[in-house]
């Protein structure tokens, strides 16, 4: 019970002040997730709440995902609460343009199998100070992927929730880090990050938060290697998927997370286990 717990008071403190809203919404479909009851769709500016974005909308119960194919153009209704967030009232609005997949992805940055180390990558933190990827070399990281403007709570804001939960849970280990990464190298510059998240890390002293202004290759070297893909950036059209990646003390890659609904109960498990492993060959 303590677990779920904290999990529920970190998540209600951090979206405390958002009330349900609706939104319309116009845009593409570029990939249709059956499973999920999920699309996957490139929209137009939202105003008052986001910027044009390529992003993944969980349906409404009552919608059904296969009336739709990939490249139809909709316009929806999107209602966003503090701890969900759907699309309803999809209606057929024509055939859209589909982005140029090549703008999605570059198999320059080669993702890493498991066991495999990360290349030392240099960075900025909230004071502007250069910080290297081996700076934590002896203590197991978990690295995740996020950008400040994302405004969806089940996305970035969520991800930041499940690394305070974590920090919390690991407060008295010296050997664990928390690693929050903004692949947003235009934007989120230092500043920008230490106005947002300072009080996050004034109470969380195991939790880092990076820039990656002004270290474009580097973001890209360690996000490609993630396995973890964002593009329009430049274009001020940000698209990203979703994935958290634990490292070894001597970054090495032993386990990601996919997606949204990854488990902190479940990485914090991982952890322990690791850390009794690594204890136990000692």
């Amino acid at each position: 019970m303590k677990i779920n717990f904290l999990y529920i008071i970190i998540l209600s403190t951090f979206f405390s002040c958002t009330n349900t809203k609706s939104y319309k919404v116009h845009g593409t479909i570029i990939e249709i997730r059956k499973e999920l009851n999920q699309l996957l769709i490139h929209h137009d500016e939202i105003p008052g709440f986001m910027m044009k974005m390529t992003m993944p909308f969980n349906l409404a119960d009552s919608q059904d995902v296969n009336r739709f194919k990939i490249g139809d153009s909709l316009k929806f209704t999107f209602v966003v609460s503090k701890d969900d967030a759907f699309a309803k009232d999809l209606n057929y609005a024509g055939i859209g343009t589909l982005p140029n997949n090549n703008d999605f992805f570059d198999d320059e940055y080669e993702a890493l199998d498991i066991g495999e180390i990360f290349t030392d990558i240099t960075l900025l933190d909230i004071d502007s100070n250069k910080v290297l990827l081996s700076n934590s070399d002896g203590k197991f990281r978990l690295i995740t992927y996020i950008f400040t403007r994302c405004p969806m709570p089940n996305m970035c804001p969520a991800a930041v929730v499940k690394n305070q939960y974590l920090a919390q849970e690991f407060i008295d280990e010296s050997k664990i880090e928390l690693i929050l990464i903004s692949f947003d190298y235009i934007y989120d510059t230092p500043s920008i990050l230490k106005k947002k998240y300072y009080n996050i890390l004034k109470s969380n002293s195991n939790i880092k938060i990076y820039s990656s202004y002004g270290h474009v290759n580097d973001i890209f070297t360690l996000a490609g290697q993630s396995f973890v893909s964002f593009w329009g950036i430049d274009e001020n059209d940000i698209g990203h998927s979703m994935r958290s990646v634990l490292l070894d003390p001597e970054r090495r890659f032993m386990k990601a997370y996919e997606g949204l609904d990854w488990k902190p109960e479940t990485t914090k498990m991982d952890i322990v286990n690791l850390l009794k492993t690594y204890s136990n060959n000692k």
